[in-house]
């Protein structure tokens, strides 16, 4: 048993290795016959065995990715155009190579089931020609204003408050951060705290956009298993007590993809073994607020008395995308850090936009919006499982959020049904997309949320029956 778990441990070591170096070369950080550092300096930078990186390198010879000089070392490659399936589709030739979810949410389709973002037509958009009136009413300066790095102070006192009030919990405007959206915050995250070769955890399967901003940030990927009733808190704490990572990024609340959502055990839990293993905890809140009956639990930092959890909080998909607008909550301890970060990005973020927010958020018309829209996606989701009900796929139905999480039967390839897919003008995202180890399954992620109930509806029936023939032609050809 223990020999199993060192030859596991050995293969995510290497994995992580040779992803670090590709991405390196990709970012052009290391450019065509750039000479790669030794094996004996990647070993200590990564705390590894010198045999670990060997293997890493000779993977990444054999795929033409470098080569090697006798008696000086390892080199990039020129890299030249090769011919992937799929190659005549560019998306799916993405797919293939990187699995970059922008390549898939940039195709021109009909049907729009990768996106999970809200149809505009369910955003309160007529209203704010009137908040845009009255911010410049009563800041007529603002265009000709910056905003300070953490952001607008009267936006963060009305945030602390609502958090105060919500949560029941201590917290002032100096605790927040202002963010151009949660990407933003992740991103600011992973340069503050993290330097190449950390190790940081992450739920299996988890968001693509944050695996990619830690991956480029040099970090090695661990991963945790997340079900439909949470962790395996004996596989978390041994993944904390063996690996030591610097931190745990985690979706805890309608997690994206899946829907999960962590009881408020595992929540406690999971400060107390941060605490216990000097693990900062980021957790990641976009959808807190789409829920469809009751509330979700207590957010994790909530539970936290340490400093442990950094928390970040995204509105911008419910109220306006265009506004950007999320914050970080983080002790003050660690926030000058996170400012200086924040200030070598943008030096704030955009005040006009921050206004606007603040003003529509603390009006009467955000409680009406969002009640009108946890029904209209829950109508949504609804739809979408009435067609799935035909099929014979597996999904658990998630109680807030804006997507399925969807096992498809072994005979179905996931490549096929998405070059198919994309054909018919119909978008999905592969599980693949969204395993920080980037291993094959039979899963997929339908957002509902995107399109109008007729177009839902429509999609979802062609989708179907598209897979259905797909399907029988493979048992066909066995």
């Amino acid at each position: 048993m223990e020999l199993a778990k060192a030859v596991q441990s050995e293969q995510l070591l290497y994995k992580q290795i040779y992803h670090y170096v590709v991405n390196q070369i990709e970012r052009k950080e290391w450019k065509t016959h750039d000479k790669l550092p030794s094996v004996r300096s990647l070993a200590t930078q990564f705390n590894v065995h010198r045999l670990t990186v060997l293997k890493a390198y000779q993977l990444l010879k054999k795929e033409g990715k470098i080569y090697v000089k006798d008696k000086s070392g390892y080199y990039v490659q020129p890299q030249i155009t090769k011919d992937y399936e799929y190659s005549e589709n560019p998306i799916i030739a993405a797919y293939t190579q990187k699995n970059h979810l922008s390549e898939i949410h940039r195709a021109p389709v009909t049907y729009n089931f990768s996106q999970a973002l809200i149809d505009p037509n369910l955003l309160p958009n007529h209203f704010f020609s009137d908040y845009v009136k009255k911010v410049f009413d009563l800041y007529p300066k603002v265009l000709a204003t910056y905003s300070t790095v953490q952001g607008d102070e009267e936006l963060r006192e009305l945030l602390a408050e609502y958090f105060v009030k919500q949560f029941k919990t201590h917290l002032t405007k100096d605790h927040l951060l202002i963010t151009s959206g949660s990407q933003q915050a992740i991103h600011l995250i992973s340069e503050t705290f993290i330097k190449p070769g950390d190790i940081v955890l992450f739920e299996r399967p988890s968001y693509s956009a944050a695996i990619d901003i830690f991956q480029a940030q040099g970090a090695r990927i661990m991963t945790v298993d997340i079900y439909e009733n949470g962790y395996d808190l004996e596989q978390l704490e041994n993944m904390l007590k063996q690996y030591k990572p610097r931190l745990f990024y985690t979706n805890p609340t309608f997690h994206n993809p899946t829907g999960y959502t962590i009881s408020v055990e595992q929540r406690k839990r999971l400060v107390e073994l941060a605490e216990q293993y000097r693990c900062l905890i980021v957790e990641d809140d976009a959808y807190h607020d789409m829920y469809y009956e009751q509330p979700p639990p207590l957010p994790i930092y909530t539970y936290d008395t340490a400093g442990t959890v950094i928390y970040v909080r995204s509105f911008c998909k419910y109220i306006s995308p265009g506004l950007r607008v999320a914050t970080i909550i983080s002790q003050p301890s660690t926030m000058p850090m996170l400012l200086t970060s924040k200030s070598l990005i943008d030096n704030g973020s955009p005040l006009l936009n921050q206004k606007i927010f603040l003003h529509y958020f603390s009006s009467l018309r955000l409680h009406q919006h969002l009640e009108k829209l946890r029904i209209a996606l829950q109508i949504r989701k609804e739809m979408m499982e009435e067609e799935l009900a035909k099929t014979n796929w597996k999904w658990s139905s998630p109680q807030g959020g804006l997507s399925l999480w969807v096992q498809l039967p072994d005979n179905l390839s996931i490549k096929s049904l998405l070059s198919k897919s994309l054909h018919h003008s119909i978008s999905f995202v592969p599980g693949v997309v969204c395993d920080p180890l980037k291993q094959e399954s039979r899963w997929i992620r339908l957002s509902f949320s995107y399109e109008n109930e007729k177009k839902l509806k429509d999609g979802m029936k062609q989708f179907v029956e598209l897979a259905q023939r797909l399907e029988e032609e493979n048992n066909l050809n066995r």
